[in-house]
């Protein structure tokens, strides 16, 4: 596996949201990561529905109440602790989470 700092614990809204694209040799990787006090998810930025992103305006992968994690193309909302999806489409599936760290602030992933 692969270890990837993304940015700094206190980059992250508490609590928040925030996307991140990148490349790994030969492949693009897009994941967002969420905050909830000391508490970090990462998961990979694809519906399990459609396989497009969760959001449509940048860094915005929560609802309003932000107490759980929306897909803006059609409405799914999962839970934020693992990603499993309540409502919309796909209920019953899972977003696709991804090992996340904190090492001297910084947050970052495995993939």
């Amino acid at each position: 596996m692969t270890r990837r700092v993304l940015c700094q614990l206190d980059e992250i809204p508490d609590p928040g949201s925030r996307g991140f694209d990148f490349r790994e040799g030969d492949s693009l990787h897009s994941v967002f990561v969420v905050r909830t006090g000391s508490e970090v998810r990462a998961y990979e930025n694809a519906c399990p529905h459609t396989g497009g992103p969760l959001d449509w305006v940048p860094d915005q992968f929560l609802t309003r109440e932000k107490d759980m994690i929306l897909c803006a193309t059609h409405g799914a909302l999962f839970r934020i602790e693992d990603g499993h999806c309540l409502s919309g489409p796909c209920v019953g599936e899972d977003l696709k989470a991804l090992p996340v760290f904190i090492e001297r602030g910084a947050v970052a992933v495995e993939f």
